[in-house]
């Protein structure tokens, strides 16, 4: 168990390593660019999913009633497959936790390997959040249920003096390209994955 447990451990710090090189050198790019399109909070608020769509990084518990092997807390890897005994790999990706349940009872009940299955799956820790630029402690964190801009901010420490705190820099795995979101209407809403860059103040 120590040595299963090691290993996602191991897992988990490479799928954020990997994470926030991407993200440090997508920003990177888009910072001497100034070409971003610029949007407002309310419109990207809208854009969010009713309900989670999993995705690399997020823990859950498996739970197959009156399986106790098969119920377990599992890791989604960097390629957003989900690895459990018997059936192998799921493509997760994507997935609400409810289409994810269904596709584990379909594999192990055409696998044969529980005749009636009945699974239901809880969402134990989300993938990393990411927040550079103007702030005091920029890095990788933990996302939390319903978390907002400013909550993210005050996890990396804060804004510093030369923050620009009218507008941020945000990328989202569901984009192609970051955008500039404008911050004088509705808290800015934060999903988990995102990459958050503070910008410089000139004014």
């Amino acid at each position: 168990m120590a040595k299963v447990r090691a290993e996602a451990y191991l897992v988990s710090r490479a799928i954020y390593a990997a994470a926030f090189i991407a993200a440090v050198a997508n920003l990177g790019a888009c910072a001497g660019t100034g070409g971003l399109q610029t949007v407002g909070a309310a419109e990207i608020n809208r854009e969010l999913p009713g309900s989670y769509r999993v995705g690399p990084g997020d823990k859950m518990k498996v739970i197959v009633f009156g399986e106790p092997n098969l119920t377990g807390d599992y890791l989604i890897g960097m390629s957003g497959d989900l690895a459990m005994p018997l059936i192998g790999s799921i493509d997760a990706k994507n997935m609400r936790s409810s289409e994810l349940a269904d596709a584990i009872s379909a594999k192990l009940k055409e696998g044969g390997y529980v005749l009636s299955p009945r699974v239901s799956i809880e969402i134990l820790s989300y993938r990393q959040i990411y927040v550079l630029g103007e702030v005091n402690k920029p890095g990788e964190y933990s996302h939390d249920a319903g978390m907002t801009l400013e909550q993210a901010v005050a996890k990396a420490g804060g804004y510093t003096r030369r923050a620009d705190t009218k507008s941020v820099v945000l990328k989202r795995n569901s984009w192609t390209a970051s955008q500039r979101v404008r911050l004088n209407g509705p808290a800015l809403q934060i999903a988990p994955g995102d990459t958050i860059r503070v910008t410089e103040s000139f004014f």
